[in-house]
């Protein structure tokens, strides 16, 4: 029997070993700063959180980019804003 978090752990290495590995640490990596300027209001970061499971889920199922974009534009205009943070989103989106 395993750790009650292996799961957890498996489902992030298949996030973090997906196809969007690349974009979604760029998201991570934002800054407090980046996303203070672009969500003012502090209960909206869980926009911010929101896109992180839509990107992770994104990678872990292998979904097509674009797939993955209209889940990101249907998230709204915050969400698409901080998903250009990252220049392959930044050039689709």
């Amino acid at each position: 029997m395993g750790n009650r978090f292996t799961t957890k752990f498996e489902k992030a290495d298949k996030a973090f070993d997906g196809i969007y590995q690349d974009e979604l640490n760029q998201l991570m990596g934002l800054s407090k700063d980046q996303i203070d300027r672009i969500i003012p209001d502090t209960t909206d970061l869980r926009v911010y959180s929101v896109l992180i499971d839509v990107v992770k889920e994104a990678s872990e199922k292998n979904l097509s980019q674009a797939e993955l974009l209209g889940n990101i534009r249907e998230l709204g205009d915050v969400a698409v804003t901080l998903a250009k943070k990252v220049p392959k989103f930044a050039a689709l989106l």
